[in-house]
């Protein structure tokens, strides 16, 4: 019986491995595939959902599910956490002591906001990558009455790899227009959207793809919020409130409202494969089969891999079925079978209520569409009911 394990319980382990029972159903049955789900918690959290929460519109109880719930009854559950990678002799080593070995593993252990290696960002700083970091962000922004709001994005310092889910600063940024409108205080408070000098594609503005670029200034100038490039943080005096850039400005703030540096996970960085810089922990991924490079029984998926593509949940969605694919190849004919195109889909939130469809690949850029109230009505039937089909690999 050869064992697939499915590493990491978020939106890409968790549709990979159900997906792995649809397609290899025959040898399941026939006692010839075991597949092995294992994830640190045994609940299941819709991470888009906790940008909402900075704005009061998510909350705990509604973002998350049992894991086991979502799963293939076929797919058998450890709730362990991989401390080691041993991808020359196909085993993990696990938190409790455990050694697992595998045939075929996924890897979809995600990413881990890092505001600690920004100086005195964690201290000054606040984002919505996490529950209790946002329900923070929340309270300052439901409390807020004037002053100042700062907004900045951060790279990982590996060339090629994006932030976390490419568009939330955007979408955070018109959530935050509306949000203060509704309030009735947004005359009072500036707001100051800024992005780094160096990006995935070396564009100098204000998000990584042409198009979009050209379409955003206006949007911005429209609700009155001030927007800059070249502004690359560097350090954060959290008593001052003032941050700092490597282009030498400072920008005052009331609330500073990051996309914090982020990282790969503690057995990712210490495998000894990973080539990202600044130990970031990014595993080497062939962008066309999502094999690790070296080690054919080995896929990477979502925020763990160095691709050019979002680090978010519609990258997962088209990850899955081309690893499923290429496991189900490898078994039956000895080769992998598809080759994944770099496509991302999703529905960004631009404002409270409105969205906006938004695709592309590796060859061809976003193609932006005008924001309107039915995309708002697709975004919340995803939020509230479609996803946790997507999960169970229904969808």
């Amino acid at each position: 019986m050869k064992t697939i394990l499915v590493v990491g319980g978020g939106i890409g382990g968790t549709m990979t491995a159900n997906s792995l029972v649809s397609k290899l159903s025959n040898e399941i049955y026939n006692n010839k595939i075991r597949i092995v789900l294992m994830s640190d918690n045994p609940w299941h959290y819709y991470k888009p959902a906790w940008m909402y929460v900075a704005f009061d519109m998510f909350f705990d109880g509604e973002m998350k599910r049992p894991l086991k719930s979502l799963l293939r009854p076929e797919i058998e559950l450890i709730i362990d956490r991989v401390d080691e990678f041993d991808f020359s002799n196909s085993r993990v080593h696990t938190k409790s002591g455990d050694i697992i070995s595998y045939d075929y593993m996924v890897v979809s252990t995600g990413c881990i906001p890092a505001p600690e290696r920004i100086e005195g960002l964690k201290e000054g700083g606040d984002y919505f990558y996490q529950y209790k970091p946002a329900r923070a962000l929340a309270e300052k922004l439901q409390n807020i009455e004037k002053g100042r709001i700062l907004i900045t994005v951060n790279f990982p310092k590996t060339p090629n790899v994006p932030h976390q889910c490419g568009i939330a600063p955007i979408e955070t940024t018109l959530m935050l227009d509306e949000f203060l409108r509704r309030r009735g205080v947004r005359k009072n408070i500036e707001i100051q959207y800024t992005y780094p000098t160096v990006a995935q594609l070396l564009r100098n503005c204000l998000f990584l793809q042409k198009e979009t670029c050209s379409v955003l200034p206006p949007i911005f100038d429209s609700k009155e919020i001030k927007h800059k490039t070249q502004f690359t943080l560097s350090k954060v005096d959290p008593e001052a409130k003032v941050a700092y850039s490597e282009e030498g400005e400072a920008e005052e703030f009331d609330i500073l409202m990051c996309t914090p540096p982020i990282r790969a996970v503690d057995a990712a960085i210490h495998s000894g494969v990973s080539q990202a810089e600044d130990n970031e922990g990014w595993l080497p991924t062939n962008r066309e089969t999502l094999q690790l490079e070296g080690f054919s029984n080995v896929f990477i998926m979502g925020d763990t891999a160095d691709l050019p593509i979002s680090k978010a949940g519609g990258s997962c969605h088209n990850q899955a079925p081309v690893i499923t694919n290429n496991i189900a190849g490898d078994i039956r004919l000895g080769r992998t079978v598809d080759v994944y195109d770099g496509k991302v889909q999703a529905i960004a939130q631009m404002g409270l209520e409105a969205g906006m469809p938004l695709w592309y690949d590796y060859d061809e850029d976003v193609h932006p569409t005008p924001p309107t109230k039915i995309g708002g009505l697709m975004r919340k039937s995803f939020n509230r009911g479609i996803y946790w089909s997507v999960a169970r690999g229904i969808v």
